[in-house]
Parts: structure tokens; sequence; C-alpha cells
């Protein structure tokens, strides 16, 4: 659909009406305003300028969004960068300027990350199961449903399930150049079954 907006100009220091004509090209909620700007005065750019960040602000206009429930398919965690087997739900990604992105993860017993860092940090909100954190040179933590844990942009950690019990956790950070993890070396099979030994004798 094609509109036609007549602009009526009124020259600074004269009588006279500049008419100039414009269109309005919609398609679905886009909007281009092309105009000819040939022997327009510094007056008449101005109002074109306006005009044209006008058309912008409305398009960049934000609307409620709702994700419903499966919608979005879930995937592996890389053998990359993670030990066993872990399922990765999105629940949400960064809708600028917000940073935060977020995800549902699920370790199945025995599954956890490698060593990483956050450069904004990260905030696990765990939902179910049980599972450990630890970050380096730190004790092993165990964390169950309801416990919220929050790491600092930078820190060393790793966490996941323990050997017997799966866990889910909410997984939140913000992006800092597009990146919202740096992965390290993996966490070896001794300070993983030294920490899950630990939490038996201590937990």
């Amino acid at each position: 659909m094609v509109y036609v907006l007549m602009l009526v100009y009124i020259s600074r220091g004269l009588s006279s009406v500049f008419i100039e004509s414009c269109f309005i090209i919609i398609v679905n909620v886009s909007i281009v305003v092309v105009l000819d700007v040939t022997s327009l005065t510094s007056h008449q750019r101005t109002l074109q300028q306006i005009i044209k960040m006008t058309f912008k602000a409305k398009q960049r206009t934000p609307k409620m969004d709702i994700k419903r429930s499966g919608s979005q398919p879930s995937t592996k965690g890389s053998a990359e960068y993670f030990t066993g087997s872990v399922r990765i739900d999105p629940l949400f990604q960064a809708n600028g300027p917000a940073r935060a992105v977020g995800a549902s993860v699920t370790f199945e017993p025995g599954a956890h990350t490698a060593w990483h860092t956050h450069p904004l940090g990260q905030i696990l909100i765990v939902t179910a199961g049980c599972g450990l954190v630890q970050r380096w040179g730190g004790s092993v933590e165990e964390i169950r449903p309801g416990d919220v844990v929050w790491i600092p942009p930078g820190e060393k950690h790793w966490h996941g399930a323990m050997q017997t019990t799966a866990i889910t956790h909410i997984a939140i950070q913000e992006q800092l150049d597009d990146k919202t993890v740096n992965w390290m070396e993996k966490v070896s099979d001794e300070q993983y079954q030294g920490s899950s030994q630990d939490n038996k004798r201590y937990g």
C-alpha cells in the first residue's frame, strides 16, 4: 500500500509557498521515506531529518513478545565444553538495548561444564535436582532447588550435576561484544570425582 504525503514548506524571508512531495512506502511494518533532496534549504533539510528520525523511532518501538513453551528447540551441550549428557532449552535472547540471555540447562548425573568465565557474570537459579558448583581455588558447594548462585565477572568456575543426581538450573548472563562466556580447560576426572566424594563425606 502506498500513500503520498504532501509537505508544505514556507521558505524563510519569502512569501511564496514551497510544496515538496514525498512517498511513504509501507511494507508490513517497515516505513521507507523517499524525498527529493535537491534544492532544499537548510531549514527544509532539518525538517526532513526530523521526519526521518520520527519514522525510525516508530520502527524501533519494542513490543511485548511471548515465547510459548515448546516453541524453541532444545540443543545438546557440545562435548567441547561439557562432560556427559547436557540439554539446553533456550528461554530468551538479548533484544537491544538489553544484553541478558537466558536458558534452562539440564545436567544428567555425572554431567558438568568445563572451567569457564563470563565477561559480565552469571546467575544460576536451581529449579530441580541437586548439583555442584565450584570457583577456582574455592571449595565445592552443593546447590539445590531454590538456591540462587551469583558468579562475578571473570571468575573461573564450573557447575553441574552430582554423580548420582541430575540438576536443572536457569542460567542468565549478559553479552559483552556479542560474547557471554569464555571456555577453558575441562574439569579433570580427579577434580570432579574428588568434589563428589567431599560432598558425600561432608554434605
